[in-house]
């Protein structure tokens, strides 16, 4: 199972990646194109599309490599474990939302499945909308995993350093 979470976390790296570098030169092409009076009616459409991937999959891999904005003024000056106490609520706070996006992240996918873009005949908007659900689905899995291991660092003591990537509960 380990190995194909690991597999998964690859791949949703890989795609943010390429999304965000298609992406970038995607618009670009369609700026220099419209300065020449050649516009590229579908590149929005697909910049669109690829945008919304590349948010919910970054943030998934953003949220399992600790790189996400934190404030820590006041939680730094706490001791270990009531920080430990404090990253599992606000962990948990964090599963209660991405349940929420991902009941109604299904539910805007379902509600889209009719409405095309403009530029591209016959793709569907849903392929768009379920960017939400599947980036909240993986989201949801690397929150558990971290609340399972910020537990662990309570039961046994064990410090836990800002900068520790978390794949499969494992500290790696």
């Amino acid at each position: 199972m380990k190995e194909i979470y690991e597999w998964i976390c690859r791949q949703e790296m890989r795609i943010a990646k390429w999304s965000l570098a298609i992406l970038s030169l995607l618009v670009f092409a369609a700026a220099v194109a419209r300065f020449l009076y050649h516009p590229m009616n579908w590149a929005i459409d697909a910049a669109t599309f690829l945008f919304a991937w590349t948010v919910f999959l970054g943030a998934d891999a953003a949220m399992r490599l600790d790189r996400l904005f934190c404030i820590e003024v006041v939680t730094g000056k706490l001791p270990m474990k009531a920080q430990l106490y404090l990253k599992c609520i606000n962990y948990m706070i964090i599963v209660v939302f991405l349940l929420g996006m991902i009941g109604y992240g299904l539910w805007l996918s379902y509600t889209t499945r009719l409405r095309t873009f403009q530029g591209i005949p016959g793709f569907s908007y849903t392929w768009v909308t379920l960017s939400v659900p599947v980036g909240a689905a993986l989201m949801l899995i690397t929150a558990i995993l971290k609340i399972k291991t910020f537990l662990r660092a309570i039961a046994t003591g064990e410090p836990i350093r800002k900068s520790q990537e978390v794949v499969s509960g494992e500290i790696i």
